[in-house]
């Protein structure tokens, strides 16, 4: 099969806009409202569960077995843990991620009366010229920090009466930037990028008017960075299921930082072998750059679908993403080579009638020494 033309412009104005709406677990109903508004763009059919996940549908032209697409729209993000008596704000992470890519992160405070007050997360010893050294040799650590809220407050009851309660949810600014060399600089990227890509491989079908080989599920997660991801929103008619994340850029990792990264293990366990051998042959017959990897520290979407008990096949596509959980950046060629591969994916025959020969061979695939890159280290 040709390949369909992403469109970049587009895949890139949906990541800038979904990096701009705060989505930590927990709170993400904004962020679902505006991808059910560009389902409805493109006229594709979609539900949300009960817990507001969205489960979206493009149709194929066998309705069984089906496949499902999961890419996760909740980010990290704080919490306020408590009120201080010098109006400053104790809290703690909302997932896993490191104290010391929260210092210095401007964040937003999300009050139950609707208010919303921006802030800085600081360490507790912020000013050099008040604590010399000790700057330098406090503990980084979540009970370090505290949030300096931007209002004219010093004190609890001015907190209590602007509405400030424990448990307000605090969201981390993107603050996003597109360089003309192609990089993205941004927090979260994780997972908005995978969310971008498979909105802009769903827009090269429908502009195409290509029609899948299978029923294929678009699936929308909200809280994959606590642990829950997939493993609520699966039908039962789903026979395999491709999850969207990020690859790490490290010198003992193999991901690949302008193509695609196919997952073959995560800290999980395998990913099945057929399902990501046909994504790896997808690779090779449209000559998608493309790298595979091992994540030793790493969990995805795919975890929690199987744990909660789903007899699907799962593999794992990733771009690439450079200090993962900090300050992360990625680069335009990855997210397309992501997209490319899963409108492959979709428009590929159904998995069971040739999974004999996924594998190939070099002769099947003379472009594998070509395409595949295998980095340094």
């Amino acid at each position: 099969m040709t390949q369909l033309p992403i469109d970049t412009d587009y895949l890139q104005e949906q990541l800038r806009n979904l990096l701009l709406i705060p989505s930590p677990s927990g709170m993400t109903d904004d962020v679902v409202r505006y991808i059910c508004g560009e389902l409805d763009k493109l006229e594709i059919h979609y539900e949300l569960t009960r817990r507001g996940a969205i489960r979206a549908i493009v149709p194929g032209k066998h309705q069984s077995p089906r496949r499902a697409i999961a890419a996760h729209l909740d980010t990290l993000g704080a919490m306020v843990k408590g009120i201080k008596r010098d109006g400053r704000l104790r809290l703690v992470p909302i997932g896993h991620w490191n104290a010391r890519f929260a210092e210095g992160a401007r964040v937003r405070i999300h009050c139950d009366n609707g208010q919303i007050y921006q802030g800085t997360i600081l360490p507790l010893k912020a000013s050099g010229h008040t604590y010399s050294t000790d700057v330098d040799s406090q503990v980084s650590n979540w009970e370090n920090l505290e949030i300096r809220i931007d209002e004219a407050v010093t004190g609890i009851d001015q907190l209590w009466a602007m509405g400030v309660r424990v448990g307000d949810f605090v969201s981390v600014n993107a603050n996003p930037e597109f360089t003309d060399k192609g990089f993205i600089n941004s927090r979260h990227l994780d997972d908005k990028a995978g969310v971008a890509s498979m909105l802009a491989a769903a827009r090269a079908l429908c502009d195409a008017g290509k029609q899948p080989e299978l029923d294929c599920h678009l699936l929308f997660t909200i809280s994959e960075e606590v642990g829950v991801g997939a493993s609520h929103i699966l039908h039962g008619e789903i026979a395999e299921m491709v999850s969207i994340d990020n690859g790490t850029i490290a010198p003992e990792q193999n991901t690949c930082e302008y193509g695609v990264t196919i997952a073959m293990q995560d800290s999980s366990g395998p990913f099945d072998r057929h399902l990501t051998q046909h994504l790896i042959g997808i690779c090779k017959r449209q000559e998608i750059e493309f790298s595979r990897d091992v994540f030793r520290f790493y969990r995805s979407d795919a975890a929690s679908a199987l744990e909660a008990g789903n007899d699907i096949r799962t593999a794992l596509v990733c771009f690439a993403l450079d200090a993962s959980h900090g300050w992360e950046r990625s680069h335009i060629r990855s997210l397309l080579s992501v997209a490319q591969l899963l409108v492959g994916y979709m428009c590929s025959k159904p998995l069971f009638a040739e999974h004999e020969n996924v594998i190939g061979s070099d002769e099947e695939y003379p472009l594998i020494h070509d395409t595949e890159r295998m980095r340094e280290g």
